[in-house]
């Protein structure tokens, strides 16, 4: 079962459609960063951007900010809204689950395809991203190898690689909550479309309480209080405080809307 779902997925022209665009948006903004040579202020714009007109190899980092607080996430939550709900309005649902297939195991078989398609866009990301910084940025002074970290120390090239994967590591843990949400709204309606807004609903929602000072008490238990936590990769010692609290959240909206995916989906009726 996971490997027909990991088939449909690679298959799916809409998949590598949204790869397309969340790629295409890093090199957009490097094009007009380099042909102007004007690059945000230190603290303003996307995390990193200040420091990419002097190290292009810190430029896969800046095109994570710029996708992770909303690009990737709506095309996380398209993917998983379609995850149950698409399958019952094309009418292959009735027909798959009559086949000697579990509904638990179909259910970790869309869990497994969603966490390679995150896997899969961030690493897609980083990839076009660093050829973007390389042609337009270089790799920096010749002679002074590595790039200025967060706290002002000097990361390697072997360092900007780990840390690189520590942040797509905690940005796909991420990603999971959202498709967690997704998964389970698609096992509520029949509609794909109504499962994806409402599932991109919940993070709007998320992103407006955490601007506001009266919400501050639930700030903390927001499904998107910690996305941008990975940037702690990036400071010297790594601050671990935020990034544990992050995945342990996330490990709990995804237990906990899982659950009530599997919950609602065990008892739907999808035959009739």
């Amino acid at each position: 079962m996971i490997r027909v779902e990991l088939g449909k997925l690679v298959r799916r022209p809409r998949v590598w459609v949204s790869i397309g665009l969340l790629c295409l948006l890093p090199i957009i903004v490097a094009i007009f960063i380099s042909t102007t040579r004007i690059a945000p202020p230190p603290g303003q714009g996307g995390a990193f951007l200040s420091a990419v007109l002097s190290n292009g190899a810190l430029y896969p980092a800046a095109a994570m900010a710029l996708v992770v607080p909303l690009f990737l996430p709506v095309a996380t939550a398209v993917l998983a809204g379609d995850a149950v709900a698409g399958e019952a309005t094309t009418g292959t649902l009735r027909y798959l689950l009559i086949r000697p297939v579990g509904r638990t195991r179909l259910l970790v078989a869309k869990l497994v395809t969603l966490t390679a398609f995150v896997l899969m866009a961030v690493v897609i990301l980083l990839l076009t991203s660093f050829v973007t910084g390389e042609l337009a940025f270089g790799s920096g002074t010749p002679g002074q190898p590595g790039v200025t970290s967060l706290s002002g120390t000097t990361l390697t090239p072997t360092d900007i690689a780990l840390r690189l994967t520590g942040s797509l590591l905690f940005v796909t843990v991420s990603m999971l909550g959202v498709a967690a949400i997704a998964v389970f709204l698609s096992t509520v309606t029949d509609s794909p479309l109504g499962a994806t807004l409402g599932a991109l609903a919940v993070l709007v929602g998320s992103e407006l309480l955490a601007t506001l000072g009266a919400a501050g008490s639930i700030a903390p238990y927001l499904p998107t209080r910690y996305w941008l936590a990975w940037v702690d990769f990036f400071r010297q010692p790594i601050l671990w405080r935020d990034i544990e609290r992050g995945i342990g959240l996330q490990v709990v909206y995804v237990l906990v809307f899982l659950g009530a995916a599997w919950a609602n989906f065990m008892t739907k009726d999808v035959k009739s």
